[in-house]
């Protein structure tokens, strides 16, 4: 589900200041933090990453930050998270956010564009251990700066691994949302922008049988996407919209029992119906231009920055 979001006042649009990577662009080599505090909560051995690890809490963060102790930096990209969190599920939520901008993992994000906009919107994951750590917190009366988009993900809902053992990895997901909005729909607002109007957006409006503002009491029995909570408004449905469709794309719905789980919301959990079912999607996330990933990240990232 969109946990959509912890935010300051403003969110940052970033219209027309980004544009499409030329053809022969290349990508700015961006440092990923390397020194390492001992960890303080345990957990699984986490998969192999280089020039991913833990440490302490940047003297630049935020003062409502005080609750995290532990900090790693993707690609300018922030990620904070309390002492109840395992090391190992912070290190792995930080490989699947390297691995989603760096997909060939050579150490440089593949698109920059959309890390820039990342940068410039002060993207920010946090995690903790559950749902009532982050309510007990206080994050979300704090005074927190202003432009900064913020992502939550539970340590109790990540897991590595997770679809051999039948459960999904929520990593996959909410570091993704945080990708799509913060850097996506920033640097390519007319393309993935959350508003209407957007190619994103109508093609969602065909996934869902129509344009609605607000969910509907019933969808159009052709629809294939029928998220229908009532706190999910337009833009979110488009966040949802893309969460879906470019992880099915990249197999990551593609497991026994999944299917039955997520029908009710979304029906095209395969590549190959993605491709059949949803034309104008699937035409949109091989769209080379824009250069999303091609790989289902795992967790263990090779890049060498």
């Amino acid at each position: 589900m969109y946990k959509y979001l912890l935010m300051a006042a403003l969110i940052l649009t970033a219209c027309n200041l980004f544009s499409p990577l030329e053809e022969n662009q290349t990508s700015p080599s961006l440092e990923v933090e390397v020194s390492q505090t001992p960890a303080e909560a345990e957990g699984p051995e986490p998969a192999e990453t280089i020039g991913i690890q833990v440490t302490n809490l940047p003297e630049n963060a935020p003062s409502a930050f005080i609750i995290f102790n532990k900090y790693v930096n993707v690609f300018g990209v922030h990620i904070y998270a309390t002492g109840n969190v395992p090391d190992a599920k912070l290190l792995h939520a930080a490989a699947v956010m390297a691995e989603y901008l760096d997909n060939n993992e050579d150490g440089m994000p593949v698109n920059p564009l959309v890390v820039e906009a990342m940068q410039t919107n002060q993207a920010t994951l946090i995690m903790f251990e559950d749902e009532g750590e982050i309510e007990r917190s206080g994050l979300f009366e704090a005074d927190l700066p202003e432009g900064m988009i913020l992502q939550d993900l539970y340590a109790e809902e990540t897991h590595p691994g997770g679809a051999e053992e039948g459960r999904f990895d929520a990593a996959l997901e909410e570091v993704l949302h945080l990708i799509t909005h913060a850097g996506y729909a920033s640097a390519y607002p007319e393309v993935f922008g959350e508003q209407p109007g957007s190619k994103l957006a109508d093609a969602m409006d065909v996934a869902r049988g129509g344009q609605f503002t607000r969910i509907p009491s019933n969808y159009p029995e052709e629809a294939w996407y029928t998220y229908d909570d009532p706190t999910c408004e337009y833009d979110c449905q488009v966040a949802e919209y893309i969460y879906w469709a470019l992880t099915s794309l990249l197999g990551g719905q593609d497991f026994p029992g999944r299917l039955e789980e997520i029908e009710h919301e979304w029906r095209l959990n395969t590549p190959e119906k993605l491709q059949d079912g949803d034309v104008a999607v699937y035409a949109l996330l091989t769209d080379g231009q824009y250069r999303l990933p091609t790989e289902l990240p795992d967790g263990s990232y090779l890049g060498i920055p």
